[in-house]
């Protein structure tokens, strides 16, 4: 077998709208096409010995052990592997289950294999380790899962996020709050745009600065606290012996010695009693910075509160990792039987982590006397950490109801003192049921970015959802930090609709963000080159903090490649579905074009609107099982489709007696005639009008657009190479006119000679070519179209030729030329620049030369280039 490519989708895809992350492996099943699982000796009996879990995978049998049945009676490879990965990552701790594999279409033994990943470093991972797994299942080969499992814990752990972050967004997402992971660690945005907040860890974007900084200097922290009255342990700074010396007569034993600036109990050590255990000490704790915190040892318990948004939220008791002695077991074995508790795993996959042996269990042993054989007592207990951190195998109880209204009050009075937000307090005494005064207890420090697990996941007590009162604090009276978002998808008009759709916002005084096939734009200045229609580009919109409205145009590369950058939009977009890119990423029919582009509109709110054309009738079968309102748009007033849904009360826009024309239910509001709306060229571009007709419905469903925002707009939209790039840009020079457009496929090349039929010119020259990654009869047709609409024909290539050679995409385009028009005169030249100069030389004056542009900015650069040699008289207009 053969991996081909391997894909990663983290939105909304072609395979699953409700699985957004999912692995697209394209797997080459090579001689094993001819071999299913039936005919390969032994295979079920070796797959069920190694992974005898996989008995949970019902199958399509939709039993238990369905997947095995299956394995039984013959299936090939592909599906195996899928699987395979899904078994890996499921006992690795991650919780996946959704497969399918499908054949390619390209040729035989060529499948996409489809399954879920939680991490996707883990999933590209399971992805070739299943591969592997199947090859040694396949030949009888010995094979260790358990490395791979381990490695995936191991990948799961180094690319999650924390409990605590976890548990943030989690909450956020129960309540249709969007986020998006702002880098590999803890850094997440919450919401879109203008209503986005952030949290990185516990900290978050309403979080002072000035109190982290507080909160990470246990000096500055002890003495605000201690002028308020709070109970610290008694205490100094010391960085060298001679100011130990002093603070053992001040403080003295049994005392703590810890850094200053430290955090998880690094480079602290607790209850020194003599002077060469201080003098380590000190050392040890230097390794983390100069200052040192020298303060009475507190005895008791280890407790932790938590305050968020200034109220006190629950309470624990942590204990650190430790083991009892039997009299008959090592300390070893101790920990072995210890970590064999099913509530313990590696990392943080589980409620309890495993207990390891580093340098501080060592020092512990060994300031006690003891090494790992050592056999403890009956009942005795062997603290192995110096700290109550859960990471490193501690446990927590939850103590929230035994906690004294005073300490409540001290509690959230501290956070107020810090100025944290999200404050975690560290006590030490007896108990939490009398007043920390009274009770001989102290605060130990004060922590910024507490963490969460120990709430809830706690080992004893009630699970405490910590994270509820933080997205309170963040999204107050029930908010969800959505911005509006238009979509827009189809095969032609994408760019023209989003470009008028994002100028209607705007009219409206909205701050926009709007993604094309030329560029990202945020409030109409331009962010970023290119095609940039897909997840990448829309996430650009969607994190920008100044924009409060996002017009985003979804291609299929983009959608095929990554899935969309969101996960729901308020209002879906589809223009039409015509051929073009068949043959491409497994998608070789137009009917499957359609299912691509059918999963824009079906991430709309159920309270949003799907717009469909409804003179389209893939576009318009789109309806089916959407779970959103529908809005409908046609060229045609007489569309039964149109008149059919607006008598049950729906909503569309159509092209209505010269005027464009919002229906609703039995009554019209028209908005403009098309002669007033310059991108229609006086209405002669009709599949501009076509393009207006959505973004006029779309935009007049939000409340904050009004008519008059939108007749401004559509009377204002000039068409341009400024404001629309490559869509029908005029260039009139004084010898000719040239004519640029993006147009790319039959489709388009159709319309835009539709609309060149309708101009007077003496002389129509087409400049065209044909695009290398299409199929032979699309680049055929665009020649069998361009020779029925110019009376002469240049034919170019574009720089990258997509698979083909030059002579290829030459001869098919003669090929459809001579189909159409055989006496039309056609000339070869290769280079877009020399072709343009060419028709500017032969033309006639007053001709239009009509010219079909892939990079867009070049060929407009090379007619301004014409037109500016003409004003200083260096080309001379001929006869």
């Amino acid at each position: 077998m053969k991996i081909l490519e391997l894909k990663v989708l983290r939105g909304p895809n072609y395979w699953s709208v409700r699985r957004p992350k999912l692995i697209q492996m394209k797997l080459d099943l090579e001689e094993l096409e001819q071999k299913p699982t039936n005919k390969i000796p032994g295979f079920r009996e070796r797959i069920e010995a190694m992974l005898p879990s996989m008995i949970e995978h019902r199958c399509s049998e939709s039993v238990r052990g369905g997947f095995f049945i299956r394995v039984e009676e013959g299936t090939w490879m592909g599906h195996v592997v899928e699987h395979i990965a899904l078994e890996l990552q499921t006992l690795a701790g991650m919780n996946t289950g959704f497969g399918r594999t499908r054949s390619t279409g390209e040729r035989e033994g060529v499948y996409h294999v489809i399954f879920n990943y939680e991490e996707e470093e883990a999933g590209l991972y399971a992805a070739k380790a299943a591969v592997r797994v199947a090859e040694a299942l396949t030949d009888g080969t010995p094979y260790d899962v358990e490395n791979d499992i381990q490695k995936l814990r191991e990948i799961r752990e180094d690319t999650r996020l924390g409990p605590s972050t976890g548990s943030i967004v989690s909450e956020a997402a129960k309540r249709n709050i969007p986020f998006i992971r702002l880098n590999r660690h803890s850094l997440v945005q919450l919401g879109y745009g203008v209503h986005q907040k952030r949290i990185r860890a516990t900290i978050a974007s309403t979080t002072s600065s000035i109190a982290v900084d507080l909160a990470g200097d246990k000096e500055d922290t002890k003495n605000l606290l201690e002028a308020a009255e709070v109970p610290v342990p008694k205490g100094t700074i010391i960085r060298n012996e001679e100011d130990l010396m002093q603070a053992i007569s001040y403080v003295g034993y049994p005392m703590v010695l810890k850094p200053v600036d430290g955090n998880h109990g690094k480079g602290a050590t607790t209850n020194i009693t003599t002077w060469d255990v201080a003098v380590k000490a000190l050392a040890d704790a230097q390794k983390y910075g100069r200052a040192v915190i020298c303060e009475k040892f507190i005895t008791g318990f280890d407790f932790r509160l938590l305050v968020i948004n200034f109220k006190f939220v629950c309470a624990a008791r942590r204990t650190p990792a430790a083991v009892t002695g039997d009299g008959s077991s090592t300390i070893q074995q101790l920990i072995d039987e210890t970590n064999k508790d099913p509530r313990r795993g590696f990392g943080h996959e589980k409620v309890l982590t495993r207990i390891t042996v580093d340098d501080f269990t060592w020092k512990m042993l060994h300031d006690k006397g003891y090494t790992l054989e050592t056999v403890p007592p009956p009942g005795e207990l062997v603290l192995l950490k110096p700290t109550a951190n859960l990471s490193t195998g501690g446990t927590s109880t939850d103590v929230t109801e035994e906690v004294h209204p005073a300490n409540i009050f001290m509690a959230e009075r501290i956070a107020r003192i810090i100025g944290l937000d999200i404050c975690g307090i560290d006590i030490m005494a007896e108990n939490l049921s009398d007043p920390l005064n009274e009770s001989g207890g102290a605060v130990l420090e004060v922590n910024a970015a507490p963490g969460f697990r120990m709430h809830v996941e706690p080992s004893e007590g009630i699970p405490r959802n910590v994270a509820e009162p933080v997205v309170d604090m963040l999204f107050p009276q029930g908010g969800d930090g959505r911005i509006p978002i238009i979509a827009i998808t189809g095969t032609n008009g994408k760019t023209t609709t989003t470009r008028i759709t994002a100028a209607i916002v705007r009219a409206a005084g909205r701050k926009v963000g709007y993604t094309t096939s030329d560029g990202i734009y945020i409030q109409n200045q331009k962010m970023m080159d290119g095609d940039t229609t897909g997840p990448v580009s829309a996430q650009f919109v969607l994190k920008d903090p100044t924009v409060d409205f996002a017009v985003l145009e979804c291609a299929r590369g983009g959608i095929l490649r990554g899935g969309l950058g969101f996960q729901q939009c308020d209002v879906a977009i589809v223009t039409n579905i015509a051929e073009d890119h068949l043959g491409m990423g497994g998608i070789n029919t137009v009917e499957q074009m359609a299912r691509v582009k059918k999963v824009v509109p079906e991430t709309v709110c159920t309270r949003g609107y799907a717009i469909l054309n409804a003179d389209d009738d893939l576009v318009y079968k789109m309806k089916e099982g959407l779970d959103c309102n529908l809005g409908l748009f046609s060229m045609r007033e007489d569309n039964p489709r149109v008149l059919e849904h607006c008598a049950r009360g729906g909503k569309a826009c159509i092209f209505e007696n010269g005027y464009v024309t919002i229906m609703k239910e039995n009554w019209k509001v028209r908005v403009l005639p098309v002669k007033d709306i310059p991108v229609t060229y006086f209405g002669k571009a009709l599949h501009n009008i076509a393009n207006v007709l959505p973004a006029v419905l779309a935009t007049y469903l939000f409340k904050a657009v009004s008519i008059e925002d939108i007749r401004h707009a559509l009377r204002t939209f000039e068409p341009s190479s400024v404001l629309t790039p490559g869509r029908l840009n005029f260039f009139h020079l004084r010898k000719c006119s040239f004519l640029a457009d993006f147009a790319h496929n039959p489709a388009g090349v159709q319309l835009l000679s539709d609309f060149v039929g309708q101009l007077d010119y003496p002389q129509k020259i087409g400049i065209i070519t044909g695009t290398g990654d299409r199929r032979d009869e699309d680049i055929r047709a665009i020649g069998a179209i361009a020779a029925g609409t110019f009376d002469e024909l240049i034919i170019r290539m574009d720089k990258n030729l997509r698979g083909r050679t030059v002579e290829e995409i030459e001869a098919l385009l003669r090929e459809g030329i001579n189909s159409a028009n055989p006496s039309v005169p056609v000339t070869a030249i290769h280079d877009e620049a020399e072709a343009l100069s060419e028709a500017y030389d032969r033309c006639e004056r007053g001709a239009l030369v009509t010219a079909l542009c892939d990079k867009v900015e070049g060929t407009l650069a090379k007619i301004r280039t014409l037109q500016e040699q003409e004003e200083l008289g260096g080309r001379v207009p001929a006869s």
